[in-house]
């Protein structure tokens, strides 16, 4: 039995989901065991690779997650907010480390997860990437250092598939954001303008989607002020840079006790 970890992917036909099972396939430190669809998909009962256009990979797609689970030791997860919480609890059944990169969940979906974490590790985050990650805590830092004379707003673009916005991103910036300030960002958000507004209200944080072509992620932090502004930018070009960070916290996640963790912990940040 070989002790390289064996990974499932779900809503593996999805763009994410291809771009997790390639780069699950080309890891020497990972083994492709298992491909979730949903039922009724017509990709069950296909080999993924052969689905995906490609050569056979050896692994069957199947709708019945939880056998898949049970030959793993972690499941990738990209896909929605409801099937992210079935997933999380076969995954503490099945005792395998749960990477959840799903976005739009409500603050009472993410509460929903702590049942599961208390027996199998989840790691959660709204963007896996490391650039993203040290945005983040630069932003942080930076909020922390400026007082409200400076207005922030987080500007992010995505592609025209996406279904949510704020993107996952945006939130953790504003979340960040909010910590280095000291206040709660849901008290300072400010979400929608449009018409006649008013003018903007001290202290808020402002949130701004783009949603157009094939966009992967773009997001900037503005911090703006009377005679000057600051602009903290992550742009992603490519969606490898989310399943290497994935892959990564798969890995990260063997032998951890259960529990929530996010990119911070697996970075070391």
């Amino acid at each position: 039995m070989t002790h390289i970890p064996g990974i499932v992917i779900t809503g593996a036909s999805g763009r994410m989901g291809q771009m997790l099972v390639r780069t699950v396939s080309a890891s020497d430190k990972a083994r492709l065991v298992g491909a979730v669809e949903r039922p009724g998909h017509d990709w069950i009962g296909r080999d993924v690779g052969e689905a995906m256009g490609g050569q056979p990979l050896g692994v069957i797609v199947t709708d019945d997650p939880l056998e898949a689970f049970s030959k793993a030791q972690a499941v990738i997860d990209f896909t929605a907010p409801v099937a992210t919480l079935e997933f999380a609890a076969l995954a503490a059944q099945a005792r395998c480390v749960h990477v959840i990169g799903t976005t739009g969940m409500t603050p009472e979906q993410i509460a929903a997860l702590e049942p599961a974490s208390r027996h199998a590790v989840i790691v959660r985050a709204g963007n896996m990437s490391l650039g993203v990650n040290l945005l983040v805590q630069l932003t942080k830092k930076v909020a922390a250092a400026l007082d409200e004379e400076f207005d922030i707003e987080i500007i992010e673009a995505h592609h025209h598939h996406k279904v949510d916005a704020p993107s996952g991103t945006a939130l953790m910036l504003g979340e960040a954001a909010a910590e280095g300030r000291g206040v709660i960002l849901d008290e300072v958000a400010d979400r929608a303008r449009d018409g006649i507004t008013g003018a903007r209200q001290r202290g808020a944080i402002g949130f701004h989607a783009i949603r157009g072509g094939d966009i992967v992620g773009e997001h900037d932090v503005l911090f703006a002020a009377p005679g000057e502004r600051i602009v903290l930018r992550h742009l992603a070009t490519d969606r490898a840079v989310f399943a290497r960070g994935a892959l990564k916290a798969a890995l990260w996640g063997q032998g951890k006790a259960p529990g929530q963790y996010d990119m911070v912990d697996v970075l070391g940040l």
